[in-house]
């Protein structure tokens, strides 16, 4: 699984990614186009991209570290990374809360739906709820 380790990019994926939110996780999802440039890195390749991300904010070290196990879990079990797709997983404070099969179920929904075009935000929209 190759990830995200450009700050730049990450930044990047921030501002104009869309997001989608569950009440567990945020998913950022962008496009990563073959041979062309993000930022100022040249990207290689068709396979994607994810991020795993655990803010200070929400808990001290052993969580951070269990919700990001989990984070992993949930890409390989649904199946990520996905194809010229850059995608950050940003924990929320209820992820370790609940049993991994709701965690699970809510992601292969937003998922489901960012497939079928019906969920995404971008731009200055990204603060609404998705």
């Amino acid at each position: 699984m190759e990830t995200i380790t450009s700050s730049t990019e990450i930044s990047q994926l921030f501002s104009s990614g869309k997001r989608i939110k569950t009440p567990y996780l945020t998913l950022i999802v962008g496009e990563r186009a073959c041979g062309k440039p993000r930022g100022d890195v040249e990207q290689h390749g068709p396979s994607g991209r994810v991020a795993f991300i655990a803010g200070k904010k929400l808990g001290n070290a052993v969580w951070r570290n269990r919700a990001k196990r989990r984070m992993r879990a949930v890409c390989r079990d649904l199946g990520g990374p996905w194809p010229n797709l850059d995608v950050i997983f940003l924990a929320k404070g209820s992820l370790c809360r609940v049993s991994y099969g709701k965690v699970l179920q809510t992601c292969g929904d937003a998922t489901r739906r960012l497939a079928s075009g019906k969920e995404g935000c971008s731009g200055e929209e990204s603060t609404r709820t998705c």
